[in-house]
């Protein structure tokens, strides 16, 4: 595709049938001639258009459009949502409110005043009153939330302003509205990083969706910007309507075990360093060979599997390895497509060095995995190099200063990890906040002060921070620092939830079982939850509860769904207690999970809710590579 940089090329992909006909009109705007260009918009645009592509829409791409562009391609979005179920908006590129109103920016807009905006700008009502010809969904995403970049008398406020529409409409705002967003500091903006690295999850409804994107972003830029939005919408909607399957942390594991191969074994040791596989990545790594087998190999499934985690994923190495495993496979164009939009690890700016070395493991995002202290002090001195370089390149955000003021105190300099965690917590980091409220806590190399502590706590909280939250519930729990107070630590808690902690959401589960809060049938709720969000403790505690019938109707079949899925995920804790404590469970349950077993292949034996040999090694067939989803039925 030529000229993106220079020429607007609109794209119309049409894809096989669907259930459903998708639309989608995305438009990039970096290179502005008479304001400061961006750098990211343009591949913004272009890797969400692919994504969508690849997700069933026929998509109309514009990239650094001028205004005639934007009015042509305005015009053939209407003409063609006449005709779709799903329409979509997908804008970045400078956008500001002028009294309440929203206007979108082409790359020649020249404004002298507000008389100009009318002839220099695109209101956004232009193109949803476009989208008011479907009768279906619609959907805007706007990663535009920026300030007025012209320099002018406009009246122009913060951001972009709230809209309010009829029904089936859904606002996705990169920010909060009145609020400014970040242009970000590598290939794409951390808006559409995020969106990019969850927008394949299969089975994901657009509300959940919502809830891992504003995670990512929260945990990307510190707090200082949260993705925020408005549904009117009166039914759910997947960008990927595949079953549910296991998370991508767990297909991983199960493709490098069936593969049996040492690099990408390593990759799941570097990007997942705290894994509940790594142990056994490790043990392959040093020996470089297993003991368990997995039997007859299914190439057509492996291949199928191989590609659906490299989509979902985007991690370069597994888009290389599907392409030199199945250079003519089926989906061979599309995988070097994305090849071509994702730039090698090498070629990192000290922004990215700095995350992928010194990210909190409870800052962990799709795109960026926690990594833990000890193994941050073996790289203190490449990490105190690369975020001091990040934080002096961008001053406005805070969020790498956090990270130099970690990759300090790893190198032992707590009293200078102080300084920079102050730095950044005066600049609104809520990480930082944390860290030095932990250290105010204890006394680590400050005075010890809990006023101070709790008062970082609660400023943390304020700004969204679940931890913060969730350390502030534990203390309103405890009853020392602050006098008990059982439903304000409940809130927060809950306000955690919302955010997207598991922790937060199965401790909730915990005090609903207990009848603290809600009733006991919501534990389950709670726990299943919190075992899609990550938290694999919530696979046994919702499997108890149907085992046993507390609080709920008995379930042996989905306790054993839900089992299995603990199996393939935890740190062995749940085949141990299967295979060594198989007392714990009914024997209906343990018969429903031989059945999945036999189903899968595993397990020749007879089905009868007994241990034994043929059940551990099916067991652990299952957890070495052998997840199957399709077996996991009611």
């Amino acid at each position: 595709m030529r000229g993106f940089w220079v020429l607007l090329i609109w794209v119309l992909v049409t894809t096989g049938a669907l259930a459903e006909t998708r639309l989608a009109f995305v438009v990039g705007n970096s290179a502005y001639t008479n304001v400061s260009p961006l750098d990211n918009p343009i591949n913004d645009a272009l890797d969400v258009s692919v994504a969508l592509e690849g997700l069933g829409f026929d998509v109309i791409l514009g990239s650094d459009a001028n205004m005639e562009e934007m009015r042509e391609g305005t015009a053939i979005f209407a003409e063609r949502a006449a005709t779709a179920d799903v329409v979509l908006f997908y804008y970045a590129g400078h956008g500001f409110q002028v009294s309440g109103q929203n206007y979108l920016v082409p790359v020649d807009a020249a404004l002298q005043s507000v008389e100009d905006l009318d002839g220099q700008t695109v209101p956004l009502t232009d193109v949803l009153a476009a989208m008011q010809n479907s009768d279906g969904l619609k959907l805007v995403f706007l990663d535009a939330c920026r300030d007025n970049p012209f320099g002018v008398e406009l009246r122009a406020e913060s951001g972009l302003a709230r809209v309010s529409t009829a029904a089936d409409f859904m606002f996705v705002y990169a920010t909060q509205p009145d609020n400014v967003a970040y242009d970000g500091t590598g290939r794409n903006s951390f808006f559409t990083e995020a969106v990019l690295s969850h927008i394949y999850t299969p089975g994901q409804d657009i509300q959940d969706l919502m809830i891992s994107v504003r995670r990512d972003v929260l945990s990307a830029t510190g707090g200082r910007q949260v993705p925020w939005e408005n549904s009117s919408l009166t039914q759910s909607f997947r960008f990927d309507n595949s079953p549910v399957t296991a998370s991508e942390e767990t297909m991983l594991w199960q493709v490098a075990a069936s593969e049996r191969d040492p690099d990408l074994m390593q990759l799941y040791a570097d990007r997942y360093p705290q894994g509940a596989h790594v142990d056994d990545v490790l043990a392959f790594l040093q020996t470089g060979t297993k003991t368990r087998t997995l039997g007859i190999r299914n190439a057509e499934a492996e291949a199928e599997r191989l590609w659906q985690l490299a989509r979902r994923s985007r991690m370069r190495p597994l888009l290389e390895y599907y392409l030199e495993r199945y250079p003519d496979g089926a989906d061979a164009s599309e995988a070097q497509r994305l090849l071509a939009l994702i730039p090698p690890q090498e070629d990192s700016t000290p922004g990215g060095v700095c995350e992928r070395l010194a990210t909190h493991p409870r800052d962990a995002t799709a795109a960026q995995s926690g990594v833990p202290f000890e193994r941050l002090q073996r790289n203190a001195l490449t990490a105190i190099q690369a975020c001091a370089a990040a934080s002096a390149q961008f001053p406005q955000l805070p969020h790498y200063t956090a990270l130099y003021a970690r990759a300090v105190a790893a190198s032992g300099d707590i009293e200078r990890a102080v300084t920079l965690y102050k730095s950044a917590a005066d600049r609104g980091d809520l990480r930082a906040m944390v860290s030095l409220a932990q250290l105010t806590e204890t006394g680590n190399g400050l005075p010890q002060d809990p006023a101070a502590a709790l008062a970082l706590y609660q400023r943390a909280a304020e700004g969204g921070s679940p931890d913060a939250m969730i350390n502030l519930a534990i203390i309103l729990f405890e009853g020392q620092m602050l006098p008990r107070d059982e439903d304000r630590a409940i809130g927060l808690l809950r306000a955690a939830a919302k955010g997207g902690s598991p922790k937060a959401v199965f401790n909730l589960g915990v005090l609903a079982q207990d009848g603290v809060v809600d009733t006991p049938g919501d534990a389950l709720t709670y726990f299943r939850r919190a075992a899609d969000e990550g938290e694999t403790e919530g696979y046994r505690a919702a499997a108890i509860l149907l085992d046993e019938g507390r609080g709920v109707q008995k379930n042996p079949d989905e306790a054993a769904n839900l089992l299995l899925r603990g199996v393939a995920s935890d740190r062995g804790a749940l085949l141990a207690q299967l295979t060594e404590a198989s007392e714990r469970w009914s024997g209906e349950t343990i018969r429903a999970v031989q059945s999945r077993l036999k189903a899968a292949g595993f397990y020749a034996a007879t089905v009868d809710g007994l241990p034994g040999p043929s059940f551990t090694a099916a067991l652990n067939r299952w957890r070495d590579g052998g997840f199957n989803a399709d077996v996991l039925v009611n």
